[in-house]
């Protein structure tokens, strides 16, 4: 018969060996998680710590960095009218375009949704644009498209409209840009193609029963069932909305009259034409709290508008 002594003796035995074991089965993993564990900590944690630090110095990449502690903040927040100008520039651009480019997804999207010959073909090529939209070669197509000889000015001269340089124009230029990133919807469009076809097909027969027309179907069903999916669409088109720079750099170069001058174009102005290191780091925390902000603020407003199928709500 064992005694308590043994038995004490084995229960500690077998928590070592599982111990052993799940130490083995941990380090296995880790193994495989290793290359994504070392570029995470190399080429993000890394540098957002280094950026930290240089955000309190005055730094220019040719010398030693020299701690000025809150400075470049101080700066930026009272004595930088373009910080400012950026600031407002992208607000205006965050906001005109990410609900018109989710509006005009969702209503493509709708209209893909259905059975018609050859539609697999038009989903590609409305998918196209989020692409190249991006890209050098039709950000240079962009700029022709609404210079003063372009075929924009070309189509309007048709109706007997004196055309312009759209680009060039203060009152104009940051709209040209709006609807270049509204021109690149396919992303948003797939994501909420996909919703629409999760949706119950009972659900729109329960609601033309009790005599909804498309309508209502669409402010009863759809949208109330695709929340979700607007709201992720949502967080991530405002987070790509302040952080967007290649068309106002390749296009307009921020201008004209700082006009177009993204958020940024000015943090890469600041960085890579001044070399001011140690202010673009600061510039770049702002826009990391900038995006932390609006993020927490349609988080805690999902509860109110998000509805989801499991039980418990919204």
């Amino acid at each position: 018969m064992e005694t308590k002594v043994d038995l004490n003796q084995k229960i500690q035995t077998n928590k070592k060996a599982k111990l052993r074991n799940q130490f083995r089965v941990d380090l296995i993993g880790f193994t495989f998680i290793a290359p994504w564990l070392i570029g995470f900590v190399g080429f993000i944690v890394g540098p957002m710590i280094a950026s930290l630090y240089f955000s309190f110095t005055d730094y220019d990449l040719l010398s030693a960095p020299t701690w000025v502690g809150f400075d470049n903040y101080i700066n930026m927040f009272t004595n930088d009218d373009r910080f400012w100008q950026a600031i407002k520039v992208t607000f205006i651009f965050v906001f005109g375009s990410v609900p018109l480019k989710l509006a005009f997804a969702l209503f493509v999207a709708m209209l893909f949704n259905t059975k018609r010959r050859g539609v697999g073909v038009y989903r590609t090529l409305y998918y196209v644009p989020s692409i190249l939209g991006g890209s050098v070669a039709i950000a240079v197509v962009w700029r022709q498209l609404f210079g003063r000889e372009g075929a924009i000015n070309d189509i309007l001269g048709i109706f007997g409209i004196q055309g312009m340089n759209w680009i060039s124009s203060p009152d104009f230029a940051l709209s040209t840009l709006i609807l270049l990133v509204v021109w690149q919807f396919g992303s948003p469009m797939l994501i909420f193609l996909a919703g629409l076809k999760a949706i119950p097909t009972e659900l729109y027969e329960a609601a033309a029963v009790d005599g909804a027309g498309p309508v209502l179907k669409f402010i009863k069903v759809t949208l109330p069932m695709l929340s979700p999916v607007i709201f992720f669409n949502l967080v991530m088109q405002t987070i790509q909305g302040f952080m967007a720079f290649t068309q106002s750099f390749l296009i307009t170069q921020g201008g004209p009259m700082d006009k177009t001058l993204f958020y940024a174009v000015y943090l890469y102005e600041k960085a890579f034409a001044y070399f001011d290191m140690g202010y673009a780091s600061a510039l770049a925390w702002i826009l990391l709290l900038i995006c932390a902000i609006f993020t927490a603020f349609i988080f805690k407003t999902a509860k109110n508008w998000v509805h989801y199928e499991s039980e418990g709500g919204n």
